[in-house]
């Protein structure tokens, strides 16, 4: 295919490298004279570890070339992958100038007799919906009716590294496509072929939010490092060794648990723990702001799932709560989220019924019997027996665990917490 990237700063001078050296015929395009002659003479603009030899190659090859205007050199190309900068703004915002500036040319350029669309892809991090609400309106202002059948859409995150962008280019974690209907695109997936990565078929937002998913993932790792490091410190204690136990656990620690957005947490030892911790580094002067903030951040998932579930709900509505411990099969309901749901549907003046078969009140004993009855005085009014469950008259059933599949309730509404991102 011919490939045309523009945009000939790290990201897209890996690109071009990178694909020219897949067999594709690759035009660069930079409004900058110094990085477009560069290119030419077989040279990259930016230094990356491996990408001169690259470049030497398919320029010595006759695989890859650069200009500074488009003109009608995307008349013959089969893909036009967008890698212009979106520097962060005054407000923090990133400043799209670049963005609308490369579209508006792209779209000039498109001639109404192409005999097949043009795929745009976008590579530059944009917040989400910035395809659909920005960049296809110019398109469409620009070609009109024949918008659909002479350009494709497509947003695909680059996740590379400075100093292994190339090992990264070949090797990826992930290929994310994001179209606008979220349908492959076959020229993205070709582009991609002999990579060997999950891919992920997508809607645009979807994929336009993925960078900014995995970067401040990264913050926070690195944040929270830092900050148990500095207690480590205060303690004495080797933090390159703490470290070394925590990530050798490969089934909790650094995997897929924990990181499925649903449920706030809650039990006997997350919050305890995470208390704790706060003490802890307040105590040896750690400062860990990191820290600090998750119990309120957690409170705030509480509230934020709670108005979803009552949306809509009449005052005084009659509701069931389906299962009040913190997990299934247990009836620990210390800081349970389940019991700071009830609380918050009977302080709005709901009439609560609550179903957990596990759970008796008079069968709860020490901090589980104290937090109960601090937070639900009247548990002993609101546990119904799995016959009223099913055949109340409920506005909204609220499921917070499994135990929702242990009954059969029609067609009553039923709202699952673990589904409320």
């Amino acid at each position: 295919m011919k490939i045309a990237i523009l945009g000939l700063g790290y990201v897209g001078c890996t690109a071009a490298g990178c694909i020219a050296s897949q067999g594709h015929h690759v035009l660069g395009i930079d409004v900058s004279a110094g990085k477009v002659d560069t290119l030419n003479a077989g040279r990259s603009p930016v230094y990356e570890p491996g990408l001169d030899d690259l470049i030497g190659k398919a320029r010595a090859e006759g695989r890859l070339d650069a200009v500074t205007e488009i003109g009608n050199k995307l008349d013959d190309a089969d893909i036009a992958i967008v890698c212009v900068g979106t520097p962060s703004g005054v407000d923090g915002a990133h400043n799209m100038s670049f963005i609308v500036q490369v579209t508006r040319a792209i779209a000039a350029s498109i001639k109404p007799d192409r005999a097949q669309p043009l795929t745009v892809v976008y590579r530059s991090t944009m917040r989400p919906g910035t395809t659909e609400q920005m960049i296809l309106p110019i398109f469409r202002t620009a070609l009109g009716d024949a918008c659909d059948r002479l350009v494709e859409l497509v947003y695909n995150p680059e996740f590379l590294r400075e100093a292994t962008a190339i090992e990264d280019y070949f090797h990826p974690p992930k290929i994310v496509l994001g179209t606008i209907d979220g349908t492959p695109s076959e020229k993205m997936v070709a582009l991609h072929d002999g990579i060997e990565a999950p891919i992920f078929h997508v809607g645009i937002r979807e994929a336009e939010i993925t960078k900014f998913v995995d970067n401040t993932w990264h913050a926070v790792k690195v944040a929270f490092a830092n900050e148990v490091g500095r207690v480590c410190q205060n303690l004495d204690i080797s933090a390159r060794q703490v470290h070394q136990i925590f990530v050798s656990d490969t089934k909790l620690n650094i995997s897929p648990y924990y990181t499925r957005p649903g449920g706030p947490f809650g039990g006997s030892c997350l919050p305890k723990d995470v208390r704790a911790l706060q003490h802890i580094a307040a105590d040896t002067g750690a400062q860990t702001h990191l820290v600090d903030s998750l119990l309120r951040s957690n409170d705030a998932h509480k509230h934020h799932q709670f108005l979803q579930v009552t949306q809509g709900l009449e005052p005084g509505a009659r509701v069931l709560l389906v299962g009040l411990s913190f997990k299934a099969d247990t009836d620990d309901l210390r800081e349970s989220p389940a019991v700071d749901m009830a609380r918050k549907l009977l302080d709005a003046g709901y009439a609560l019924d609550v179903y957990d078969p596990q759970l008796k009140p008079e069968s709860l004993v020490g901090q589980n019997l104290g937090y109960a009855y601090a937070i639900l005085p009247t548990i002993d009014g609101l546990l119904v027996d799995k016959a009223t469950a099913e055949s109340g008259d409920y506005a909204v059933v609220i499921a917070t665990n499994r135990l929702i599949k242990d009954l059969s309730l029609g067609n009553k509404r039923v709202v699952d917490v673990s589904a409320i991102a």
